[in-house]
């Protein structure tokens, strides 16, 4: 029988020229079939805890750090599913490495990388949402579901494409919390002085809870909380 996911993707430190040598794509997975429940939990956690605002790793306070607990400890006793591709050296991805005029190539190669997920089943399908990033969106979009069908023969599982805005969704929120986690950890920034003492304490915790350092990769079979650590060769000069 088929099954039918939505998964939330989101990326961290995605821009080819920014100041960031790591980057992170990745999704939440979602149950069709039990995407209401978890919403609806989703969404009492946060009122229980008087936050009705998205939650973003680049808003978060220590007075808040109950909430956030509860959300990972919600994360890891439910069935949601977390994939990710961490990117040390992403210059390495870049547009002249793939041939590509489009500045933004090694965005969708990345993509592409996240959505092959080995332990999916040949007959479920996916919805796939992104979060909007700027007025090229659904030129991305319509770009990334081309290249899809070219490699699926045209029967790809993916079967619906959407932007949407984070504070439309806790699963994108989800999403955004846990690779803004990894790529802190990634580009060393708790090591700081200034590093925020808040997001120090979640990495820790959820470091603790999945078993696993966020700035290395995970057992490559784990469903529940994957991270794939994408190593490239540089580009050569010859």
């Amino acid at each position: 029988m088929d099954k039918t996911y939505n998964i939330y993707i989101d990326e961290s430190c995605h821009l080819e020229n920014d100041d960031s040598e790591v980057m992170c794509i990745g999704y939440t997975k979602v149950s069709q079939d039990n995407y209401e429940d978890l919403k609806r939990v989703l969404k009492s956690i946060k009122f229980t805890h008087r936050n009705p605002m998205e939650f973003k790793w680049n808003k978060l306070s220590m007075s808040r750090w109950d909430l956030y607990k509860e959300l990972v400890d919600f994360f890891f006793r439910s069935d949601i599913e977390f994939r990710s591709v961490l990117i040390k050296k992403k210059k390495n991805l870049g547009s002249a490495r793939y041939n590509r005029e489009d500045q933004n190539s090694y965005y969708y190669k990345t993509l592409k990388i996240l959505l092959n997920d080995k332990s999916s089943h040949d007959s479920d399908i996916y919805r796939v949402y992104l979060d909007v990033k700027d007025t090229r969106g659904k030129t991305r979009l319509d770009l990334l579901e081309k290249e899809l069908n070219i490699i699926y023969n045209n029967n790809p599982p993916f079967k619906h494409f959407q932007h949407i805005h984070s504070n439309e969704s806790e699963f994108l929120q989800l999403t955004d919390f846990f690779i803004g986690a990894i790529c802190y950890k990634a580009r060393k920034e708790h090591l700081k002085d200034n590093a925020s003492p808040v997001k120090k304490k979640i990495i820790d915790y959820i470091e603790d809870v999945s078993g696993y350092l966020l700035d290395d990769g995970t057992e490559p079979w784990d469903t529940k909380f994957f991270i794939h650590d994408f190593q490239i060769k540089p580009i050569s000069n010859d």
